[in-house]
């Protein structure tokens, strides 16, 4: 009675088990774009992130290329904008850039630091929001100071201008 279950269960799991093994060719397996091979060859930096080598987007939607979740020409824009301050935090999928605290050589006692957000997919005015923080120094240690929201419209504008230029160099 056993050897009769037994058989009667591998000859009703047979069939279904036919459409699970996987062919030797992997283009019949899965078939590959001319992108995915591509981006199979060449990697990116950041894994599913930025591809800097498709920063346009490739005629997407939007500008964005591949895995990020933000634009890319402002993200772009952002990180040029910002490249003379050291960068303590980056997330290209969420489009979160913290700077670490920059102190001007030409105004010693005095340090910034901000945060950018950038807020889309698309390329608009609105896109990009950047927090600043100021600190000056009091005896051995830093206070917080007020900064005016000026700043961060001015690092705001920054970006903006400079992701129009991207934007107009990748056409």
């Amino acid at each position: 009675m056993r050897l009769l279950t037994f058989c009667l269960l591998i000859i009703l799991t047979l069939p279904a088990l036919q459409g699970c093994g996987l062919s030797a060719d992997e283009e019949t397996a899965y078939p590959l774009d001319t992108e995915d091979r591509l981006r199979a060859r060449r990697g990116k930096l950041t894994g599913d992130g930025v591809d800097l080598l498709n920063l346009g987007g490739g005629g997407k939607a939007g500008g964005y290329g591949s895995g990020i979740g933000v634009n890319a020409f402002l993200w772009r824009a952002s990180l040029d904008t910002l490249s003379f301050m050291p960068l303590a935090q980056v997330d290209p999928h969420g489009g979160v850039i913290i700077t670490d605290w920059y102190e001007n050589p030409d105004a010693p006692g005095e340090r910034f630091k901000l945060n950018v957000t950038i807020l889309g997919t698309e390329l608009r005015s609105d896109g990009v929001r950047v927090a600043a923080f100021r600190q000056k120094r009091s005896g051995n240690g830093w206070r917080d100071v007020a900064t005016s929201s000026k700043l961060g419209r001015q690092m705001e504008d920054a970006i903006l201008q400079r992701a129009r230029e991207l934007r107009i160099q990748s056409r």
